[in-house]
């Protein structure tokens, strides 16, 4: 099998893979595409009537805190955020304002 290659540059024999740049570049969009499209507001009256489960409220809220205090969850910690959503809303609301002051520091 022989394989003709119609440029013999250096970059050819090295990467086989390079392209040319001008044949890669797309094409330029058309003014009217040019427009960014926002997504509208949502909808009040569109909104599911789904109660969310208080423990899986708190363990929202602790990964939120806990990702703007920048110490975001990694997956071994879901066993300690399981237990910490299982405490009373009282104690969830102290480890939230904790975070959220160790974020303003």
């Amino acid at each position: 099998m022989t394989i003709a290659l119609e440029r013999h540059t250096p970059q050819t024999f090295v990467d086989p893979y390079a392209a040319d740049p001008a044949e890669t570049a797309w094409p330029p969009a058309a003014a009217e595409q040019d427009m960014d499209h926002l997504l509208p507001p949502p909808n009040p009256s569109e909104r599911l009537s789904i109660l969310i489960d208080p423990r899986d409220q708190h363990r929202l809220a602790l990964h939120a805190a806990l990702t703007t205090a920048g110490i975001p969850p990694r997956p071994e910690d879901r066993d300690a955020i399981d237990q910490l959503s299982a405490l009373p809303s009282t104690i969830n609301t102290t480890l939230q304002r904790w975070l959220s002051h160790t974020a303003s520091q």
